[in-house]
């Protein structure tokens, strides 16, 4: 449609689960929740990224990427490329430990994943308002999540729906000339170039908060992709990166490995 003017690729890394073993097994802590918000008119250029991609790790044509099965040598000039990418980058980090009521977020299907979209569009609504030139449409986006085959996209939309038309402006910040509720779908990760690069982002930042079972944690990707990262008057933090249920002090308190993510000289 003309009047589009960016294309919002979505992904995320981790899960949804509450079963937190000792010895770091069982739920993964985190739940990473990434968009690559590209302008319509550098679309094709994802397309171009990916299938060069393709070629330097010799891969197939058109054999789709998922970054937890490349190597780590392969990850490296993966993540470079992104980091040079005409794309900005913009995701929701929730630590599941510091979550109040749990049982609330157990008790309903997905629901914390609703919640972490809605913070994720708030921010990508205010990048696409603020960064928006006239004459490349309406400011609109098209949105489009990687399908999650258990999962009912009616139901995120609905509840999108619901946002717009019952809740609180003050607390729900979405613009919603950027983002239409009909303008959000669910394609299979292997069939956009922009979904396969946005599950690169949600596991590169994954990697970096989320302690594996040997104790340690994977940041060179993130350090890689941080200056892709929309900033407001240069600050990342509650902006391209969103911390949550704490702030990002007290969360790095319990999580000091976190703390690359504070690093101004990298933001």
């Amino acid at each position: 449609m003309k009047d589009i003017s960016y294309r919002i690729y979505i992904d995320e890394s981790g899960d949804e689960g509450f079963v937190f073993h000792s010895d770091g097994s069982g739920s993964s802590r985190w739940l990473v929740l990434s968009a690559v918000v590209v302008r319509k008119k550098n679309d094709l250029s994802l397309v171009r990224l990916i299938e060069s991609v393709r070629v330097l790790l010799g891969k197939a044509h058109k054999k789709e990427l998922h970054f937890r099965e490349l190597k780590h040598e392969q990850r490296v000039p993966y993540v470079k490329q992104i980091a040079a990418a005409q794309a900005k980058t913009v995701s929701v980090l929730i630590y599941k430990p510091s979550l109040r009521d749990p049982e609330k977020f157990q008790s309903e299907k997905f629901l914390l994943y609703r919640y972490a979209s809605r913070y994720l569009l708030e921010r990508i609504s205010w990048l696409c308002r603020d960064k928006h030139n006239p004459g490349e449409g309406s400011g609109r986006a098209d949105i489009i999540f990687s399908n999650r085959s258990i999962m009912s996209y009616k139901d995120l939309t609905d509840y999108l729906l619901t946002l717009r038309t019952k809740s609180d402006p003050m607390k729900v910040r979405i613009d919603w000339t950027i983002v239409d509720p009909d303008r959000v779908s669910a394609v299979d990760h292997s069939k956009l170039a922009g979904l396969q690069i946005a599950d690169a982002v949600a596991s590169s930042l994954f990697y970096a908060v989320n302690v594996n079972r040997y104790g340690e944690v994977e940041d060179k990707y993130a350090r890689i992709l941080l200056p892709q990262c929309y900033r407001h008057k240069g600050a990342a933090l509650g902006y391209g990166l969103k911390f949550w249920p704490e702030e990002f002090q007290k969360l790095k308190t319990a999580n000091p490995h976190i703390a690359i993510f504070a690093d101004e000289d990298k933001l």
